[in-house]
C-alpha cells in the first residue's frame, strides 16, 4: 500500500477517497479501498490507497487521538509510504478540537514539523487567503456555518482557531509564496519547521496551487487538509511507478432505493427542496421523535410504500428552529436520537429489499453504515465533486453515496441514484 488517510468521519472520508480513486486525465489515480472503523484484517494486496474512516469529528479529543493513532498504526502496518489526516474543507471543529489535537499527535508519532494544513476545496468553493478560509464569497464565519449544530465556526482565521487547539506554534505559507510553485513551497514548509512550528497553514486558491502543494509533498511523511490537497498525490506516485493509475471501477447496483437525511447545511436545505417537488418526502418532526412518537417502522412504511418513486426521509431544519430545539431537548441528546432512528431505519430498509441507499450528513452516514454493518468500500466513479459511488465490500448488493452537507449540485439525490445503478456510469 502506498498512501493512507486517516479521516474524522464516513462522508469525508468518501469524499477524499473519490480524490483518490479518480486522479487526474489521463493517469488516472489508485485502486482505494474505504474502510469503516479500523480494520482487524490486513487489506488486499491490490490496494494502493486505503482511508480509515473514523467518527471522531465531535467526540472528546482524547478520545479523537486514542482512535487517530490506531488507525495511524494500522496504516503504518500495511507499508504506507504517506498518511493524510481528512477533515472537512469547512475545518468543522471547536475551539478545544478535534483538528488540531489529531494533527499534533500524528505529527509527534511520526517525528515531523512543517505538516501542512490547508483545507482548501476550490471545485466546492473553498479557498484560503492569508491563512483565512473561504467559502465561495465569503468568510467562513458569515458562509453559514456559524451556525453548525455541532461544531460551529466563528472564526475565518484558520492559524488563531487552530492555535486555540494545539500546544506548539503555527506556521503560514501564503500564497505569495504557493504562486511560486512546488520549489518555493518546499522551502517555506522547512523554514517553518525549523521556526518550530508543528502545525503550517497553507494558501490555495486554484487547483493549479494544489497541484503546486502536492508536488511539493510528494516526500512528505505527513499532510492533513480537506480532499483537496489530494488531488495531485495520485500522479507523484504514477509517475514515480509506484501506481498503474487508470479509472475506478465497481459493479452498477440496481434495486429499490432509499434516501436518508440528516444535515442542516444550506446546500442540503436546497437538494431536499429540489427533491421534493417531484418525489415523496417525509420530514421528521423533532419533537415528536423525542418523546418517542416517531418510530422506524413508520419510516420503513413510508420507504417501503414508495418503492420506485425515490423516496426521502429528512431531518432538517433553519438555523433558528434548530436553537429553539436545541434548547428544549439538548443538542447531544438530539443528535444521538436521530442517529439511532436512521440507523435502525437503514438496517430495515436493506433487509426488506432496499439496495440503493444515499445518505446526507457526516453524523447520519455514520450511524447508517454501522447499523448496516458494513467494514469497507470500493470506491466507484463521481457523482459530484467529493461524492463518490460506492458499493460495499462486505455487504451483498448494496450500493450507497455519502454526501457531506454542503456537498453536491441541487439534483444531487436522483443523479446519484441514477449512478449507483448506470452500468454506463463505469
Amino acid at each position: 500500500m502506498l498512501l493512507g488517510v486517516v479521516a474524522d468521519d464516513f462522508t469525508g472520508a468518501s469524499d477524499i477517497a473519490n480524490t483518490l480513486a479518480k486522479g487526474l486525465a489521463p493517469e488516472g489515480g489508485l485502486r482505494t479501498v474505504q474502510y469503516l472503523g479500523i480494520p482487524t484484517a490486513p487489506a488486499a494486496a491490490d490496494i494502493e490507497a486505503a482511508i480509515v474512516s473514523l467518527k471522531s469529528r465531535s467526540i472528546p479529543a482524547a478520545e479523537a487521538v486514542a482512535q487517530s493513532l490506531a488507525a495511524l498504526d494500522f496504516l503504518l502496518a500495511s507499508g504506507c509510504r504517506q498518511i493524510i489526516f481528512k477533515y472537512c474543507s469547512t475545518f468543522d471543529s471547536t475551539p478545544e478540537g478535534n483538528i488540531g489535537p489529531v494533527g499534533e499527535a500524528l505529527a509527534h508519532r511520526l517525528g515531523v514539523r512543517g505538516v501542512i494544513a490547508c483545507p482548501a476545496f476550490p471545485d466546492a468553493g473553498r479557498s484560503i487567503y492569508k491563512g483565512h478560509l473561504f467559502v465561495h464569497d465569503r468568510l467562513l464565519n458569515e458562509s453559514g456555518m456559524q451556525n453548525h449544530p455541532l461544531n460551529p465556526m466563528t472564526d475565518a482565521d484558520l492559524r488563531r482557531w487552530l492555535r486555540r487547539q494545539t500546544q506548539e506554534p503555527v506556521g503560514l505559507v501564503d500564497w505569495g509564496t504557493v504562486a511560486q510553485g512546488a520549489a518555493a513551497i518546499r522551502d517555506g514548509l522547512a523554514a517553518a519547521a525549523a521556526r518550530g512550528d508543528r502545525l503550517v497553514v497553507v494558501d490555495a486558491l486554484t487547483n493549479g496551487d494544489l497541484l503546486s502543494i502536492a508536488q511539493a509533498c510528494a516526500e512528505a511523511t505527513l499532510m492533513t487538509g480537506g480532499s483537496g490537497i489530494a488531488l495531485g498525490l495520485p500522479r507523484n506516485f504514477i509517475k514515480a511507478g509506484a501506481a498503474e493509475g487508470g479509472a475506478p471501477a465497481v459493479k452498477a447496483i440496481t434495486g429499490p432505493e432509499a434516501l436518508l437525511v440528516g444535515s442542516c447545511s444550506q446546500a442540503t436545505l436546497g437538494q431536499i427542496e429540489t427533491h421534493r417537488r417531484s418525489h415523496p418526502v417525509l420530514a421528521l418532526d423533532v419533537d415528536k421523535v423525542m418523546a418517542g412518537e416517531t418510530t422506524p417502522q413508520q419510516l420503513v412504511t413510508f420507504i417501503c410504500e414508495n418503492r420506485g418513486r425515490a423516496p426521502m426521509v429528512y431531518s432538517s431544519a433553519r438555523p433558528e428552529q434548530i436553537t429553539d430545539l436545541q434548547v428544549r431537548h439538548g443538542r447531544d441528546e438530539i443528535a444521538e436520537r436521530l442517529a439511532g432512528l436512521f440507523g435502525v431505519t437503514a438496517k430495515a430498509v436493506f433487509d426488506a429489499g432496499v439496495r440503493r441507499i444515499v445518505v446526507g450528513g457526516g453524523e447520519t452516514a455514520g450511524a447508517v453504515v454501522s447499523a448496516l454493518g458494513v467494514s469497507s468500500f470500493r470506491i466507484g466513479p463521481e457523482i459530484d465533486p467529493g461524492v463518490p459511488v460506492l458499493v460495499a465490500e462486505d455487504v451483498d448488493g448494496l450500493g450507497m453515496a455519502l454526501k457531506s452537507g454542503n456537498f453536491g449540485a441541487p439534483d444531487f439525490f436522483d443523479k446519484a441514484l441514477r449512478m449507483l445503478a448506470d452500468e454506463t456510469a463505469r
